[in-house]
This record gives C-alpha cells, sequence and structure tokens, in this order.
C-alpha cells in the first residue's frame, strides 16, 4: 500500500513538499522511489492549481516561497543572490536570469519555462516608452553621426 495519495488540498501539497525537501537532503538511494512519486504529485498538483500564478514568474516565485515557508535569507542562498537582486526581483525592477532560472527549476521541480515568462519589469530607462511595462532591460541610446 502506497504510503503517497494524490494531492487534494494546499495544506496536502505544503506537507509533500516539505516531505520532498527533506528526502532530497537524503543521500541514500533507498528513498527514490518516494521521491519520484512526490514529485509526480507535486507537478500535477502545481500544474492543475497555479495556473494564475504561471503567468507572472514574479508572482509564482511569491506562492512558492509562501508554500514552502521559505523566508528571503533562505531564498538568497538557495539562488545565491544578494539581498538587493532578490528585493529587485520580487519588486519587478530584475528579471530573472538564466541561471536563477536553472536554480529555481531545480530546487522547486518545475520546469524553466514556467519561470522564463515575459512580466512587467519597472525600469527608470523604460519609462515613457509605449511598451515599457514588458521591457526587461534598459537600452542604450545610439548614437548615429
Amino acid at each position: 500500500m502506497n504510503k503517497f495519495k494524490v494531492i487534494k488540498s494546499k495544506e496536502q501539497y505544503k506537507e509533500y513538499t516539505a516531505k520532498l525537501i527533506d528526502l532530497c537532503e537524503e543521500p541514500s538511494d533507498k528513498y527514490e522511489d518516494d521521491r519520484e512519486l512526490l514529485e509526480v504529485l507535486i507537478e500535477t498538483w502545481e500544474r492543475e492549481n497555479l495556473k494564475n500564478e504561471e503567468s507572472d514568474p514574479v508572482e509564482l516565485i511569491k506562492f512558492l516561497m509562501e508554500n514552502h515557508n521559505l523566508k528571503r535569507e533562505q531564498m538568497m542562498k538557495i539562488l545565491e543572490i544578494s539581498k538587493g537582486t532578490l528585493s529587485k526581483i520580487l519588486s519587478y525592477k530584475k528579471g530573472l536570469s538564466k541561471n536563477i532560472i536553472r536554480k529555481l527549476s531545480e530546487y522547486f521541480k518545475i520546469s524553466q519555462e514556467t519561470f522564463n515568462r515575459p512580466y512587467p519589469i519597472v525600469s527608470a530607462a523604460n519609462k515613457g516608452h509605449k511598451d515599457e511595462g514588458m521591457m526587461n532591460t534598459p537600452k542604450e541610446l545610439q548614437v548615429v553621426l
């Protein structure tokens, strides 16, 4: 009889994600089947229940931090970034780098594509541009002589 079942509630989702994190810290292959099963159950639940959060990677990160009970300090260590960089990401002032996307994907066991979606970046350099809400990086002005 399996000790894990299809996830049907947010509480069960939180319980299983915490269990998966614990099992991933175990160096033994003894729990490999449990880890794989939990990953499938968690991914299935997230795919069905995170539809709104998926449209915005920053909101998804905030949601995942809350559901995994992660503080900013813990997230900084996971992503290997500074407090300022994390703050800029969470306040839409800095986009996600490939490296950060990779680390998020590995830690939360969610596809990289989920974090690699366009979302609005707030930047003084983009202010007034017709597409300012969707620009990810400030552009240098090019002078043609």
